[in-house]
């Protein structure tokens, strides 16, 4: 097993037995969150399992790079890249996650604030205020590393904090428990 496997495994562990003891904290200390039946929120659960998806796509597409042991900047960031003819299939669909992945992550943020938004998430609760500054905190590094106007340092810097599979990891982790603490 990689370093870089061994890192992701032990960071993830951490995070999950941390946001565990949370969850049953939360669990004792306060009611469950009702859920809503309404015209707004069915919309709204709807959107969070599109989100769900889209997520699952786009960091799909960074575990395809960690085993393929990919990752070149230019291919992170310019949209007109594609593989050479004589690519295998996984570098060509690799090819096109690469291409995508911008228009991809925009409508994944905008999904899933959409999702936020029409189902009231409570704030009180830890997990949901944590998730929805993650995803805003991915968006924007997103969009300095795409914005051709933005600084070389700031994209440098976008680079290294956009491009977490650790971020998604905290994401999906706050997620899930957060959603297990409403009332079906």
């Amino acid at each position: 097993m990689t370093k870089t496997v061994r890192g992701i495994l032990g960071y993830t562990t951490i995070i999950f037995i941390v946001s565990v003891s949370y969850f049953f904290y939360v669990y004792d200390a306060y009611p469950l969150v009702p859920e809503r039946e309404t015209f707004l929120s069915e919309i709204g659960e709807a959107c969070g399992e599109i989100g769900l998806w889209a997520l699952l796509f786009i960091y799909g597409r960074t575990i395809l790079k960690l085993i393929m042991g990919k990752g070149a900047l230019a291919k992170r960031i310019l949209p007109d890249y594609s593989p050479p003819v004589t690519a295998s299939i996984f570098e060509r669909f690799l090819g096109l996650l690469n291409r995508t992945h911008i228009y991809v992550g925009i409508t994944t943020i905008a999904i899933i604030l959409i999702h936020i938004f029409l189902m009231g998430m409570p704030m009180d609760i830890l997990f949901f205020p944590a998730v929805l500054a993650l995803v805003i905190w991915q968006g924007l590094f997103g969009i300095f590393l795409s914005w051709r106007y933005s600084p070389a340092k700031l994209r440098k810097l976008s680079y290294l904090v956009h491009a977490q599979f650790i971020t998604g990891i905290t994401i999906g982790i706050f997620a899930f428990l957060g959603h297990l603490l409403i009332d079906d």
